[in-house]
């Protein structure tokens, strides 16, 4: 997953209990706990003529996440990784001192036929400690993540701790993502279940909270740690996440994640002068932006 240029920050606004924007950073709020960037990937249609084809890239500093809706993607990576991704699955790569990888429409879905893709990219920024350790790559299929449900509602943990469950995905920090889809107008009650800054972002229907009501690609972030009133409305589907912030600072630039502007700009030239390992047998190359 590639940030294609530096990130352009969204305008956000309070509503009282919640600041309001789209997606992750937005002005106000760099990071929810250790997410540090969270891409909305479609819905777009893809087929006969256009397929998703993103060329080696490198990231650093970060772990990514892959959550797919809807479609499939090819992951390929320097450290040998060759792995499909479907819907409901968790790709997570850690990208330590430094990996490359790319994705792609799988060659047998390339086959004249129309099909949607969605889903989220997501970057978790790793702790100052792991900032430089070897990459590693971790598939969990859909099927042993826990799931759960309140009242008419159906609860998935992606990734973390909640609701006294965890995930089998190996994360480094004290964090949670976790899927809800409501089937009634639902109020989340999280007192005591989640730890840390909340954010919620909202995939599809809507929900209610300080009195407004918010439609499909808008996230809240509670001003409140561990404190989240907000009523999912019949039909929405939204994400739960956040954690325990870290203490230090982190810089971003493109897909370069660090808690030093040094190491920033080393990746940088890095990447210039082709010194990122590759994936092998593929020669594309995704030039550092500006």
């Amino acid at each position: 997953m590639s940030n294609t240029g530096l990130i352009i920050e969204e305008r956000a606004r309070d509503i009282g209990d919640f600041l309001v924007g789209r997606l992750l950073p937005f002005r106000k709020k760099r990071m929810v706990g250790p997410f540090i960037f969270i891409d909305h990937m479609g819905p777009n249609q893809l087929g006969p003529d256009s397929y998703m084809d993103v060329d080696q890239h490198p990231h650093i500093g970060l772990s990514t996440l892959t959550y797919l809706i809807e479609g499939e993607l090819m992951h390929e990576d320097s450290i040998g990784t060759y792995q499909r991704i479907k819907p409901g699955s968790v790709n997570w790569m850690v990208a330590g001192k430094g990996v490359v990888h790319t994705e792609r429409t799988p060659k047998d879905m390339r086959d004249g036929h129309v099909f949607t893709m969605h889903g989220y990219q997501i970057w978790v920024a790793l702790p100052k400690k792991l900032e430089h350790t070897e990459p590693a790559f971790h598939h969990i299929e859909a099927e042993v993540l826990p799931r759960w449900r309140e009242n008419t509602a159906e609860y998935k943990l992606i990734a973390g701790k909640g609701y006294g469950k965890t995930s089998p995905v190996p994360v480094h920090s004290d964090l949670f993502m976790i899927e809800i889809k409501a089937e009634e107008d639902h109020k989340l009650d999280i007192a005591g279940k989640l730890e840390g800054e909340i954010a919620v972002t909202l995939v599809s229907g809507e929900v209610e909270a300080c009195g407004e009501i918010f439609t499909a690609g808008h996230m809240l972030v509670s001003k409140t740690d561990e404190v989240c009133k907000i009523k999912l409305l019949k039909g929405a589907h939204v994400f739960l996440f956040g954690g325990k912030p870290f203490e230090e600072e982190r810089h971003i630039y493109w897909n370069f994640v660090a808690t030093s502007k040094e190491r920033i700009e080393e990746a940088k030239q890095q990447w210039k002068d082709r010194e990122f390992p590759e994936v092998s047998g593929d020669d594309t190359y995704v030039p550092l932006p500006g």
